[in-house]
């Protein structure tokens, strides 16, 4: 899969058509905040462009419900139709719909399983999750080392849906960096889900802490589990800046912690360029043009001695 920059996305001078071109959009959920970022920056993008008209519908979470957006999208006579999907194990259905209707079909966040086999007229837009958790654990691995825990530490890990590529990708680059030499003195001790919840992952900590797990690290799949650990361990009265909390995504209100000394390490995804991406990427489709079928938005380490650099853009 070819690695592009986002900028080779945005560059792209789009010619306006006579008519509007509609686009739908079925995201997996509204009540997500990073998904919540990606999606008005769909939005703010596509009323920044002459003849555009973007139609958002929320799954719920629910893989029916989105399965029925993209039937009455296609009903409808859409350009195209951009999917942040729920399940992404249930992709192809997806695919097959849009196929067979001859619509354009951009993804965009979440890798859907047929990825290597998407018509020329389908893509998939989002940031190469092989990277994010590999940035993450490389840091904690790092800081655990330099707060004298070297020789061994225990960590827990707090994964995403199940069902999401991400939430098992970002899982395994952190096997796959304590599997090396240098990280080998890290051992996982706890690792459940919190499906990407922030109170999930408060709940998730208060059980770990009543029942006496010890650990050195927190490594969360995204910002909002890593939240909800923090807050349960300073509810529990836990010195929390003395542990390794790491999250990825690097949203506003991790950032802010990282600020205040809790957060010790994301990895920044670009909500708003993958939602501006997504929509370039459909109307390239729309129009007849060709798009790689694999577009990367870069992920990004973010510490505390960078933090600065990221406020505000997510």
């Amino acid at each position: 899969m070819k690695r592009i920059l986002l900028a080779a996305v945005m560059a792209i001078n789009f010619s306006c058509s006579a008519g509007a071109e509609s686009i739908g959009v079925s995201m997996s959920a509204f009540d997500d905040n990073f998904l919540t970022v990606l999606r008005n920056a769909l939005i703010a993008h596509g009323q920044s462009l002459p003849n555009v008209n973007v139609q958002m519908e929320d799954a719920q979470n629910d893989v029916a419900r989105q399965q029925s957006q993209v039937q009455n999208f296609i009903a409808s006579g859409v350009s195209a139709i951009i999917v942040n999907p729920v399940d992404t194990d249930a992709t192809e259905a997806i695919s097959k719909l849009a196929a067979d209707a001859k619509v354009p079909l951009v993804y965009v966040n979440r890798q859907p399983a047929n990825v290597d086999r998407l018509p020329e007229t389908q893509a998939f837009i989002a940031s190469d999750e092989a990277v994010s958790g590999t940035l993450q654990a490389q840091e904690v691995c790092r800081l655990l080392k330099a707060r004298g825990k070297g020789k061994s530490a225990n960590v827990v890990v707090m994964m995403g849906q199940l069902s999401n590529q991400a939430s098992r990708q970002r899982t395994k680059d952190v096997h796959d960096v304590i599997a090396t030499p240098e990280c080998a003195f890290m051992k996982v001790v706890e690792e459940q889900t919190a499906n990407w919840q922030r109170t999930e992952a408060m709940n998730l900590m208060s059980n770990w802490l009543s029942a006496g797990i010890q650990f050195d690290a927190v490594i969360a799949n995204a910002d909002e589990m890593a939240i909800g650990a923090i807050q349960a361990m300073r509810s529990a009265g836990l010195p929390v800046k003395d542990y390794i909390v790491a999250g990825i995504d690097g949203g506003r209100d991790g950032i802010e912690l990282m600020r205040q000394g809790y957060l010790d390490v994301t990895v920044f995804q670009d909500a708003a360029g993958q939602g501006a991406g997504a929509l370039d990427t459909a109307l390239m489709l729309a129009r007849g043009k060709k798009t790689d079928r694999t577009i990367w938005v870069p992920f990004q380490l973010i510490t505390p001695t960078n933090v600065a650099d990221f406020v505000g853009r997510n």
